[in-house]
């Protein structure tokens, strides 16, 4: 699938009009759900593969981050072979009591995986927990990046960010002037 075909069924998939209450609370008339371009097979594959030419070189484990990253990193080991962590928000206090559960992360180079960066502030906490059970991370590479300041961030965490699209070429593949 060509790039710009993608971009634009990506919009197409998850942009909605209608009454919307953000997490900040705030009124919309628009709303970009996420979860719709991850739940279309021929899509989420053309994404997969896409991604996998932004895999830097040398990475041991993908991490895809809880929820969204977690189709998408899925698709991307299938199309690396590389092997899968998925990290949760938390780790769990029951049973292994994990952050990252699938793939050892420990002493490994770690790419994390996410569907859309924002604010950079859940991949920064969950890089945090990485490291702490001993990843090696340096790289996030993410489908939609939405905010120019969550890479400022992740910059200033000392981390590198890969975008396959940013949310301006979203929508101006979907017809809407930036």
């Amino acid at each position: 699938m060509e790039r710009l075909e993608m971009a634009k069924e990506i919009y197409e998939a998850a942009h909605l009009t209608g009454h919307f209450t953000l997490r900040s609370g705030q009124v919309s008339s628009e709303y970009f759900d996420k979860y719709l371009f991850e739940a279309l097979p021929r899509l989420l594959g053309a994404i997969g593969w896409e991604l996998s030419t932004r895999v830097p070189v040398g990475t041991d484990v993908l991490a895809g981050l809880e929820m969204g990253g977690i189709p998408i990193v899925t698709v991307l080991s299938l199309e690396t072979n590389l092997p899968a962590a998925y990290v949760r928000k938390k780790a769990k206090e029951y049973g292994t009591c994990k952050l990252a559960e699938g793939a050892d992360i420990r002493g490994k180079r770690v790419c994390v995986v996410e569907d859309v960066v924002t604010t950079g502030g859940q991949i920064i906490s969950s890089v945090e927990g990485l490291r702490e059970a001993g990843a090696i991370v340096e790289d996030v590479i993410c489908v939609i990046e939405r905010n120019p300041e969550g890479r400022k961030k992740l910059e200033e965490s000392g981390l590198r960010l890969q975008a396959l699209f940013t949310m301006e070429e979203l929508a101006a593949a979907g017809g809407i002037p930036q």
